[in-house]
């Protein structure tokens, strides 16, 4: 099979159909843009079956998202789109990088959730994106509506199924993608790798930052919340 994209955690394939890829997760870990790297046995399958779960659901609320099934344990088939090189950010909490940057304060809660957009251009640190920069690039008010109405309605069904097993959603990280009709729908991955999970009412991590931190196991946290999405 042709291998289309290599990313740092997940390998793109073609399929003999051109209309749909497979997404291999990788048994890795990586923080920094990539700088650190661990490998763990099990991850790819734990964060495909989460991503496909969170899929399905969202799929099931309204969401058009890449995702058509898992074939195997550490691999799901999507289908295939053009991924915009945006990272839409959504933030519920004032944690990690909003911090350091800003004089906003550790906890602070944003209402309504604040949405920003990113590079998606590792190389560079995926630099933070004003409008008018997103201007300037070829995106008009109207698209920067609709990858913020889009990643409203998402944020609001992720907090429902993250509620629904007493985890709060802080942060997460979303990309989306044109498909063959034109049509720009949801993509990539959602699992605790691009997300912010704290137990409900605590600030103990439930996501990457257990590595980022050194301060946990992230597969046991991860087993936990895929026993709990189930």
């Amino acid at each position: 099979m042709k291998e289309l994209y290599k990313g740092k955690v997940k390998t793109v394939l073609q399929t003999e159909n051109p209309d749909e890829v497979l997404i291999r997760f990788e048994d890795k870990v990586t923080c920094g843009n990539g700088k650190h790297e661990t490998h763990i046995p099990g991850k790819g399958e734990i964060n495909c079956e989460i991503s496909a779960i969170l899929f399905e659901k969202l799929h099931r609320m309204g969401i058009k998202n890449h995702y058509l099934n898992r074939p195997e344990p550490n691999i799901m088939c999507c289908e295939r789109v053009e991924i915009i090189p945006l990272e839409v950010v959504v933030r519920n909490v004032a944690t990690g990088s909003i911090v350091r940057e800003t004089t906003i304060q550790e906890g602070t809660r944003f209402c309504p959730e604040l949405i920003e957009f990113y590079l998606k251009d590792d190389s560079n640190n995926d630099p933070l994106l004003t409008p008018d920069r997103m201007n300037l690039m070829g995106y008009d008010v109207v698209d920067i509506r609709l990858f913020k109405g889009m990643a409203y309605e998402i944020n609001v069904m992720l907090k429902e199924i993250f509620n629904s097993i007493d985890i709060d959603l802080i942060d997460f990280k979303l990309e989306f993608g044109y498909t063959s009709r034109g049509e720009i729908i949801l993509a990539d991955e959602i699992s605790p790798d691009g997300c912010r999970l704290w137990r409900k009412g605590t600030t103990e991590s439930m996501d990457k930052d257990l590595y980022r931190k050194n301060t946990g196991n992230i597969m046991e946290a991860y087993q936990q919340i895929l026993a709990q999405l189930k």
